[in-house]
């Protein structure tokens, strides 16, 4: 839990104190022009997305879920009512509404709307007292928390390697090469963590094959 609590506040820490000045000229995500609710909702977002981000680390931790068990429900009725489904809802907008090109714009459709249905899965199985599925399902509605880290980190591995190619691949246009770029994370970094978080849960499954 160490590494994982690091990374989320180094990434928090970076990520949202330009949004607590409420000032859009510091977003980084540039309001659409004559569009006036995006920077409201964008903050919005960021914010639910904040708390989803924080309390999954709660849901995951496994000596706080073992020992804390009403602690384990407040914060997952947190995770999804005050994190998951208010900045899922939001980031259809502000996905519909990006000024990054279409492949971003259904990436992040795709991506927010996943999102909340691999959500409402694992609460429903909880409500039905399918533990086990519940678990799993809630792994993967943390692995598309966390893929927002990961994207940040694949567009920028993205636009040092596509930054050589404007001249070939991309006709000299270093705008089509930063919108390619800008596309790579939403799309790779959800299914590379979704995979892996299948593959631990098969890996724990009872009876799974073990190395010698």
């Amino acid at each position: 839990m160490g590494p994982l609590l690091l990374v989320v506040v180094v990434f928090l820490g970076f990520s949202v104190p330009p949004y607590l000045t409420f000032d859009p000229s510091l977003s980084r995500l540039p309001p659409p022009p004559g569009n006036h609710v995006y920077y409201p909702l964008l903050v919005a977002h960021v914010l639910f997305g904040t708390v989803a981000m924080v309390t999954a680390c709660f849901q995951i931790w496994p000596a706080f879920r073992n020992n804390h068990r009403r602690g384990h429900r407040l914060t997952g009725r947190i995770y999804v009512f005050a994190g998951v489904l208010p900045a899922g809802l939001l980031g259809l907008y502000i996905g519909w509404h990006t000024a990054a090109g279409p492949s971003v714009r259904v990436a992040n459709l795709v991506g927010s709307a996943l999102w909340l249905v691999v959500t409402a899965i694992g609460l429903r199985a909880a409500r039905q007292r399918r533990y086990g599925d519940h678990r799993r399902w809630m792994t993967r509605s943390f692995a598309l928390t966390m893929s927002i880290v990961l994207s940040r980190v694949v567009n920028t591995v993205a636009m040092i390697v596509l930054m050589p190619q404007v001249d070939t691949t991309f006709l000299g246009s270093a705008e089509l090469m930063r919108y390619s770029a800008a596309s790579i994370g939403p799309w790779l970094s959800p299914l590379l963590l979704l995979l892996l978080a299948d593959w631990l849960l098969e890996r724990r499954k009872p009876g799974a094959a073990r190395p010698a």
